[in-house]
C-alpha cells in the first residue's frame, strides 16, 4: 500500500485544522496551502470530496475558511485516509471490493490480509489529536 498525495495532503490539512480547534477560528485554504507548500487548487479538489461529510464546517467572508466540526480526538486517521484512498489494503486481493478467484489456494493471502488488518488497526487507533 502506498498512500497517495491525496491521502497525505488531506491528513496534513486536517491536522492543521486540529491545531486551531481550541481557538474556535476558521483557517483559510490559502493559509494552509502557503504553510504546507501545497497547491491551493489541489487542496480545493481534495476538500470537495469531504464537503458533504461531518469533517469540517466552512465560513465565507474575510474571516472565513475551514474548521473542524468536532474535537480532534473524534477523527480517526483511518477514516480520513479511507475516504481519500478508497481502501487501505496492501494488495487488491484483500480488498472487500474484489473477490479474488485464487483466494482459497493462495499460499500468501493470509499474509497480505493480516498485514492490511494490522495497518487498519494501527491507523484506527490514531486520531488527529495524536499529531498536535
Amino acid at each position: 500500500m502506498k498512500i497517495s498525495t491525496k491521502g497525505r495532503y488531506i491528513i496534513t490539512f486536517m491536522v492543521d485544522l486540529a491545531r486551531e480547534y481550541d481557538n474556535n477560528s476558521f483557517i483559510s485554504l490559502k493559509t494552509i496551502a502557503n504553510k504546507e507548500n501545497i497547491s491551493i487548487k489541489y487542496l480545493e479538489k481534495l476538500i470537495a470530496n469531504y464537503k458533504d461529510s461531518d469533517y469540517f464546517i466552512t465560513s465565507r467572508g474575510s474571516d472565513g475558511g475551514y474548521r473542524l466540526k468536532y474535537p480532534p480526538e473524534h477523527y480517526k486517521i483511518s477514516d480520513i485516509l479511507i475516504k481519500a484512498e478508497g481502501n487501505l489494503d496492501v494488495t487488491q486481493c484483500t480488498s472487500n471490493d474484489y473477490n479474488c478467484p485464487k483466494k482459497k489456494q493462495c499460499s500468501t493471502f493470509k499474509l497480505w490480509y493480516d498485514l492490511s488488518q494490522t495497518i487498519i488497526t494501527y491507523l484506527s487507533s490514531k486520531t488527529l489529536k495524536d499529531y498536535l
